[in-house]
């Protein structure tokens, strides 16, 4: 599968080149200033994202134990197997395919439409949108760390992209192995989910939470996460919403605080028989 992608060093260049023309366009075209300001964050939000999965790329360290240790708990939480969903589609060669290219195309073309359609057509909730997004990934980064293998990996699995050559572990991109935990898949997608539904009034609005559960059963039928993935990056972005809330809050009620208080001149203080205090009787 050819490598579409930005590399780190492009993404890096083009955030940079984006952020200069900000301020340069800001008095001239305000709108197209903000649009580069928007763009740049986005940008070098993504060169960082590459070089972090190139940083947590390893050999792994002990992904593959605590790989079975996720799925003794799945299995103790009732949950289904990840390779009874894949016997789902195993049996029909062109639906795996398209899981397949699902898998590796959708991931950030959804989401760059999603951000454009609200920069345009939600301007108001975009920021928080933006800002949320940034905490939950800044999230996922920090605990994959923590590296844990993917079904894929493990006995009695299939790693559907590698049989039918669609991997995108072989073409280049910047991606980490072992970076099962949480799945970015499923924390962008329940952004795009969630907000979509939320925002907007069109009678398509479901198309945002269908693409959230067509995600999800993509991410397990071709073994490239766990259940345990995608509910640790829901609750992260659950904490980020929360996270932004509150500081935005917090913030708002300090600058009204402020705004608040005068400086007021001490009133002089009277004694009880009227006459102000210092005062001599004469």
């Amino acid at each position: 599968m050819p490598n579409l992608m930005l590399t780190w060093r492009q993404a890096l260049v083009l955030g940079l080149v984006l952020g200069v023309l900000w301020p340069v366009l800001r008095k001239r075209l305000p709108g197209l200033a903000t649009f580069c300001r928007e763009a740049s964050i986005i940008a070098l939000l993504f060169s960082f994202w590459q070089i972090i999965q190139m940083v947590t790329s390893s050999d792994g360290g002990d992904a593959i134990g605590r790989a079975h240790w996720i799925e003794r708990v799945q299995s103790a939480m009732f949950f289904p197997n990840e390779r009874s969903v894949q016997d789902l589609i195993l049996g029909h060669p062109d639906v795996v395919k398209l899981a397949n290219l699902f898998y590796a195309s959708m991931h950030f073309t959804v989401m760059g439409i999603f951000l454009l359609w609200m920069y345009f057509r939600h301007r108001d909730r975009y920021p928080a949108v933006r800002t949320t997004i940034a905490l939950s990934t800044l999230g996922c980064f920090l605990v994959q760390f923590l590296a844990v293998a993917p079904p894929r990996l493990l006995p009695g699995y299939v790693d559907t992209a590698e049989v039918y050559g669609q991997s995108v572990y072989n073409a280049g991109f910047s991606v980490d192995n072992f970076g099962a935990m949480p799945s970015v898949h499923v924390l962008f997608a329940a952004v795009v989910g969630w907000y979509t539904w939320r925002v907007s009034t069109s009678r398509w609005r479901f198309v945002g939470p269908l693409h959230f559960v067509l995600t999800v059963f993509v991410v397990v039928a071709t073994a490239n996460h766990w259940w345990l993935d995608g509910v640790v990056a829901i609750a992260i972005l659950i904490a980020a919403a929360w996270l932004r809330h509150g500081v935005l809050a917090a913030w708002h009620r300090w600058r009204d605080g402020q705004g608040d208080a005068t400086v007021l001149a001490p009133e002089p203080v009277t004694a009880p028989s009227g006459t102000l205090m210092g005062e001599s009787h004469r």
